[in-house]
């Protein structure tokens, strides 16, 4: 489909994930589909232990510390595990724009660091955000680094990919969502922006910011109120900061 309705899924072929967190979250995701599994005994006893056991068609090789090394980016932590899974499953605006209409949305404009995007979904499932939007060819795939910057969130937030980011936020809008975009040139604070109801928290990549266009597409463009002496934030602070800020607003007709 196209525009805003759509899933432009950018990752293909195999998923390598790594970390306890990551792995654990993605063996407790009924909609994971995982093919093997390279761990330690040490680690393997441990998760049955605890009563995490793979699915029985799931291939179980065990390796040394150093085996495991040669499997995930360089330096990576894989702390003694590492899977390779399936992507995800396409999911599509209308599959999560029928939720919580008092829970936010995190709509990321062409932020490429996966380590940031993966921060950006651990405390968007901290503060119980509806979902993640990213466009398909401006944000990183699935990822071992992706996923254990989200620590578990990757499994557990809905994530969509769109074609067209314009059409999506007005998809969104249409869908009685306020869209605010977050820029330091803001006229108001987010505070003063934040409406009772639904809204959609959009932020663009570091040094860039929102694009004119994105920016267009928003019903308010706000600032966080942070001291002269520092440029900017980093998006993924950003981004819990103004989660925190949606979570703590007072409810409508208190």
């Amino acid at each position: 489909m196209q525009g805003g309705r759509g899933s432009g899924r950018a990752t293909k072929g195999a998923v390598r994930l790594w970390g306890r967190h990551a792995v654990i979250a993605a063996m407790e995701n009924p909609h994971r589909s995982i093919n093997r599994i390279w761990a330690t005994h040490e680690m393997m006893d441990e998760l049955r232990a605890e009563g995490i056991e793979p699915a029985p068609d799931v291939r179980v090789e065990f390796a040394q510390n150093t085996d495991l090394a040669r499997l995930v980016a360089r330096d990576a932590p894989h702390q003694n595990i590492v899977i390779e899974c399936d992507p995800l499953p396409d999911l599509f605006l209308k599959d999560v724009l029928e939720g919580d209409p008092a829970a936010p949305i995190v709509i990321l404009d062409q932020v490429t660091d996966p380590h940031n995007v993966g921060a950006v979904m651990r405390s968007a499932a901290a503060f119980g955000a509806v979902c993640i939007v990213t466009q398909d060819r401006h944000a990183p795939p699935e990822s071992g680094v992706l996923a254990k910057s989200a620590s578990g969130a990757l499994e557990t937030l809905p994530w969509v990919r769109v074609v067209n980011l314009a059409r999506a936020l007005d998809e969104i809008a249409e869908a009685g969502y306020w869209r605010i975009g977050l820029d330091g040139d803001g006229e108001v604070t987010l505070a003063e922006a934040l409406p009772t109801g639904p809204v959609a928290l959009v932020l663009g990549a570091e040094g860039d910011g929102l694009r004119h266009n994105i920016g267009q597409h928003c019903d308010q463009i706000a600032r966080l109120p942070i001291s002269s002496a520092v440029e900017s934030l980093n998006v993924s602070n950003a981004a819990a900061i103004s989660l925190y800020a949606c979570a703590t607003r007072t409810p409508q007709g208190s």
